[in-house]
């Protein structure tokens, strides 16, 4: 089974940006499913990730906050299996 990374994040955040292309480098060897969620879409969200942003969840826990390396996420993603 593929794990599942969440991404709660926000446009305009380059630190969402940066995550966001750690996730997108790491998919070029590994099999996931994944889904980025706008926090701003939902008040219940942006109180919950406002001043966390970006967070990343692996299979609905979480797992990084603001920055990860493309080795420490598929060591993540590898722990999974």
């Amino acid at each position: 089974m593929k794990p599942k990374l969440t991404l709660y994040s926000r446009r305009e955040c380059c630190l969402c940006d940066e995550m966001k292309a750690v996730i997108r480098q790491v998919a070029i060897f590994q099999e996931f499913d994944f889904e980025d969620v706008d926090i701003d879409a939902s008040r219940e969200l942006e109180e919950r990730y406002n001043e966390e942003v970006p967070v990343l969840f692996i299979d609905g826990r979480k797992a990084f906050k603001y920055r990860v390396t493309a080795v420490q996420l598929a060591k993540r993603i590898n722990k999974k299996r």
